[in-house]
Formats: structure tokens, C-alpha cells, sequence
């Protein structure tokens, strides 16, 4: 099982890699068979080709993440943090929910995030 400080720096490199503005450092962050689901609700994105194409549209589209508290621990395989993601004319209020596999990859990423989070 991960460690609680793998996970933390993980999820902080996430961050970071928005900030650089590289998705392919925030998609080494995921295994291979990792799946995302952002926003719960909608259809899972699944393999390392879809999960790419997600991040580098999202690194493409301008999107900057700034954390709005500590990133979170827990007593398993899962950690979390609170941001605000804004991109060109919108601001979006989330908590992403990271599940990690033994070697410390992302295994599933699910996002909290609905209408009324969105700031126009």
C-alpha cells in the first residue's frame, strides 16, 4: 500500500503539473488501466490513451489549479484534496478523490464537482 506521503506528493505533483502546463507529467501520475470519472456521473475514461487525450485537452484548454486547503490522507489506499480549477472564463469549485495502487500509481480518480460549483 502506498504511503501516506506518496500519495500527498502525488496528488501535489498534479497539481504542479497543471501549473507547468504538462499533461504528460500529470498522466505518468496514472496506471496504465487507471479510469476517471469527472464528474461522478458522468461516463468513466479509461487506458492510458483516453486518459492522455483528457489531460492534454485539459492543459491545452488553459485549466490552472489552485488548492483550497491541505491535500488529504487517509488510513488506505485514497487520498484527497479541495481546489478551484479556472480556466478562461469559468471557475469550478471540485474535490477530487484519488484511489492509489500498490506501487503508488493512480488506479481511479473520481471528481465532485456539479452546476453549482461552476462560476461564470
Amino acid at each position: 500500500m502506498p504511503t501516506q506521503e506518496q500519495m500527498k506528493r502525488a496528488l501535489q505533483d498534479y497539481v504542479d503539473g497543471f501549473a507547468a502546463g504538462d499533461a504528460a507529467a500529470i498522466t505518468a501520475l496514472f496506471a496504465d488501466d487507471a479510469v476517471i470519472e469527472d464528474p461522478v456521473g458522468n461516463p468513466p475514461i479509461s487506458g492510458r490513451a483516453a486518459i492522455e487525450e483528457f489531460y492534454a485537452n485539459a492543459v491545452a484548454g488553459g485549466a490552472k489549479l489552485t488548492l483550497d486547503g491541505p491535500i488529504r490522507g487517509s488510513y488506505g489506499d485514497g487520498a484527497a484534496m479541495a481546489f478551484t480549477v479556472e480556466v478562461p472564463g469559468m471557475r469550478i469549485r471540485v474535490i477530487d478523490v484519488m484511489t492509489f495502487g500498490a506501487d503508488g500509481k493512480i488506479v481511479k480518480m473520481t471528481a465532485y464537482w456539479g452546476p453549482d460549483d461552476i462560476e461564470q
